[in-house]
């Protein structure tokens, strides 16, 4: 995977914040690009990949592939966060994801993330090699803060107000989502810092999708920037996202150019960290964005490779299948 010319420094309104996890301190904003988080799911019935990478090697081999393709960390799911079927119990989840991390982590030395709202399988995934929690529950069990305050790892606290594999459109927040978001973040930034959480730890998600209907989602993402009062990196979550769908009609792998457009916008925002399933388009996006709205002189040398010039007759493009 090529790098961006110059030092790969975007045009990007995110300000510089760090993240300490148990795997050290991510500096993230400023100058700096945002960084890319991968996603690998160890479920049988994801919302956008169910069928692929099955096994542990090909849940291994993704994770490889994204690294190479420009992902700075990799998140590691044992739940989908499909509502039309129960929530497994905390063994089945660990069972799941505790050997992806293990492998993943002694195998590609790679940062992870465990997407998880359950406080022993945090646990037991930290204990694995994971390093930061990355929280869809908005810290509904207030142990995990307590598990992440003990360990070290980062916490993503990102805002919900459903339960866990539950599904609610709450159509009186019309026209207050906004205001809902930030209020509900800022009290649980309160309750983890509370547990013991350092504020260095924590990283703060709008939550797109999750209990909002497709307008309220637009309507966080365009307040996007405001989050930044709070004093706390952002992830931004938008890739394949039911929004996106909404807007461009079409189902969840098709909607790559609608995940890049709000990519865009989380850039002109001030997003620190992009969760996307699309690792290498998302990084060929970034790599030319930041060749055209940098600063920093472009090597004169820079030349197209002979090979990567044309495509040959009868050669079709096989895209490998994401997560």
């Amino acid at each position: 995977m090529t790098t961006p010319p110059g030092d790969g420094a975007l045009s990007s309104a995110a300000p510089a914040r760090r993240l300490a996890t148990s795997d050290g301190t991510l500096e993230l904003g400023g100058r700096r690009g945002p960084l890319i988080m991968g996603i690998v799911n160890a479920t049988p019935d994801s919302f956008s990949d169910a069928g692929f990478h099955q096994t542990l090697p090909e849940r291994v081999a993704l994770a490889a592939a994204q690294l190479a393709d420009g992902a700075a960390l990799i998140d590691i799911g044992g739940e989908s966060g499909t509502t039309d079927r129960p929530a497994v119990s905390a063994e089945e989840e660990i069972a799941r994801v505790v050997p992806v991390i293990r492998a993943v982590r002694a195998e590609l030395d790679a940062r992870i993330s465990v997407d998880t709202y359950k406080p022993s399988v945090a646990r037991a995934a930290i204990g694995a090699g994971a390093s930061i929690v990355n929280d869809v529950s908005g810290l509904r069990d207030l142990e995990l803060a307590d598990v992440c305050a003990q360990t070290g790892a980062g916490l993503v606290l990102m805002h919900t107000i459903a339960p866990p594999k539950q599904r609610l459109h709450d159509r009186a927040l019309d026209g207050r989502i906004v205001d809902e978001v930030r209020r509900f973040l800022a009290q649980r930034i309160e309750l983890a810092l509370a547990r013991g959480v350092r504020p260095e730890q924590l990283m703060i998600d709008p939550g797109p999708d999750f209990s909002k209907t497709p307008a309220q989602s637009i309507d966080v993402l365009r307040s996007l920037g405001a989050l930044h009062e709070l004093g706390y990196p952002l992830l931004l979550a938008v890739s394949r996202k039911d929004f996106v769908g909404a807007l461009t009609g079409r189902p969840p792998r098709e909607r790559l150019g609608g995940t890049l457009g709000a990519v865009a916008h989380g850039l002109r925002a001030g997003a620190h960290m992009l969760r996307l399933h699309d690792v290498a388009s998302a990084h060929d996006f970034l790599t030319v964005l930041a060749a055209l709205e940098g600063t920093d002189g472009i090597d004169p040398a820079l030349q197209l490779e002979d090979r990567l010039r044309w495509a040959r007759a009868g050669v079709a493009a096989t895209p490998r299948p994401s997560a």
